[in-house]
């Protein structure tokens, strides 16, 4: 028999010399017989591992299995143990030839094996990677899978992945869901009659990557909960990665300790989800930047700025002559970086604040007079700031007034004021759901984000970088 370097790994290479350099030692079968034995019990492994995955797809090609080696003939009658086939200098292996002994040892070897299903047609070859090395920018394992059709590519194209959705915005995970050309994993989200969570994975999640929507909508700490429960139950059920995708952050405004007494509940959050299990967050529009580092997980912080951009190209009128405007100083970072990508102005509103969601008043530094004044926030709460901020524009001498928030939150009498306000249009994203809202309030406009958050997905799971997105709307 020949062992060449395409017959096995790296690893046993090595082996096989170690085993020929003992021709004549009489414990030579009990030294090196069990090695020997592994290594084509570990190449009968993968073979029918492969043979069993590929069988559930039948539209590839026959040799996908077993693709010959350039120079080698098919036939198996052709070899023997002591002749080795010949190969082109191109492709010649690195050939280690037994002594008589070997020889002896590997022909006894060999019957007691089963050629016809280690070998089929042709001679042992260097396993498939497993499954897990497939990724939407690698689908081929060999040449021949090229000549697939499209419908068993889509099959491969993200294998090893579940995304489950949690009760807060199924409309959103749906959306997702069918960008990436996945179906929503299946989850039964309940309640007791005591009002505790009750959750139920209702597939196997073993060995996978697992990615779980949930965000800070309707009612926040039940759906906390339940995301909680949802990342340990995947968790303990041997999921690989547990990811939550959160695209509001709940307790994000209670970042920092600004008065005496005061908890950092945004911290507390970060640390139930790590206890819980999670090995990755992915969320958009962070209240505070510095919440990353309330994590000892990675974090990856979306923005909607690119959207928000192609939507002021695509839908308001003169935007070359507008003014972008920042509620507040907390604001001033991401007005400047929009209005820097539109090369136009921007100003600043400052505001004193009597208590929580009651502003006393504003002062607007800038000018916007005879201009189109695009608000900019990463929320919208009761809306108070807001409709504020656009009657003191519309006092300063603004033609028109728009108002763009990342996170439309919209509580109490939110609706009420923005259908009394001076807005043309309230442009908000669906991390949030707002159909009912827009239903109400016809200034509501909405802006689909699916896409970044499938992008960011899709990239995370094939270890590709997502930096491209802080910058750019991916195409879908």
């Amino acid at each position: 028999m020949v062992y060449s370097q395409q017959n096995f790994s790296g690893v046993s290479l090595p082996i096989l010399k170690l085993v020929n350099t003992y021709p004549n030692n009489p414990n030579r079968n009990l030294m090196f017989g069990g090695i020997r034995d592994r290594l084509f019990r570990f190449q009968k492994h993968s073979r029918s591992t492969r043979n069993e995955f590929f069988g559930t797809h039948p539209s590839l090609p026959e040799d996908i299995l077993d693709p010959p080696h350039a120079g080698r003939t098919s036939a198996r009658q052709t070899e023997s143990s002591t002749d080795p086939p010949v190969q082109s200098k191109s492709s010649q292996p690195a050939v280690l030839k037994p002594s008589k002994t070997a020889q002896q040892d590997s022909s006894t070897l060999d019957k007691s094996l089963d050629h016809s299903q280690l070998h089929k047609e042709h001679s042992i070859h260097h396993p498939t990677p497993p499954r897990s090395f497939f990724s939407s920018s690698s689908l081929a394992v060999h040449p021949n899978v090229e000549t697939a059709h499209s419908s068993s590519e889509e099959d491969l194209r993200m294998p090893n992945i579940k995304v489950f959705s949690g009760s807060s915005h199924p409309d959103l995970s749906t959306r997702i869901c069918e960008r990436l050309q996945l179906e929503v994993s299946k989850a039964s989200l309940k309640k007791f009659s005591n009002k505790e969570t009750n959750v139920e994975i209702g597939e196997s999640v073993r060995g996978e990557d697992v990615y779980i929507i949930q965000s800070a909508a309707g009612e926040i700490n039940d759906n906390l909960m339940e995301l909680l429960i949802m990342i340990n139950a995947c968790k303990i059920a041997s999921s690989c990665r547990v990811a939550a995708v959160i695209p509001a952050f709940p307790y994000a405004r209670q970042d920092k300790k600004d008065k005496s007494r005061a908890p950092i509940s945004a911290k507390l959050v970060a640390n139930m989800l790590s206890v819980a299990g999670a090995d990755h967050i992915i969320t958009m529009d962070l209240h505070a930047s510095q919440i990353q580092g309330f994590f000892d997980i990675p974090v990856d912080n979306l923005y909607a700025e690119p959207a928000i951009l192609k939507y002021i190209k695509e839908s308001i009128p003169n935007w070359q002559t507008s003014v972008i405007v920042s509620p507040d100083a907390g604001g001033a970072k991401r007005v400047t970086s929009i209005a820097d990508r539109l090369n136009v102005d921007f100003a600043l509103i400052h505001k004193e604040r009597k208590r929580a969601n009651e502003v006393e008043k504003m002062t607007l530094v800038g000018s916007v007079e005879g201009k189109v004044a695009i608000l900019v926030d990463d929320m919208a709460d009761t809306c108070g700031t807001i409709c504020m901020a656009a009657d003191k524009l519309v006092e300063a001498g603004a033609e028109k007034v728009y108002a763009f928030c990342v996170h439309g939150i919209f509580s109490g009498p939110a609706l009420t004021r923005l259908n009394a306000s001076k807005f043309e249009a309230v442009v908000v994203t669906n991390t949030i759901p707002q159909d009912e809202n827009m239903k109400k309030c016809p200034k509501i406009q909405c802006i689909d984000i699916s896409m970044i958050l499938a992008e960011a997905i899709r990239r995370t799971h094939n270890g590709e970088s997502v930096s491209y997105l802080f910058s750019h709307v991916p195409i879908c």
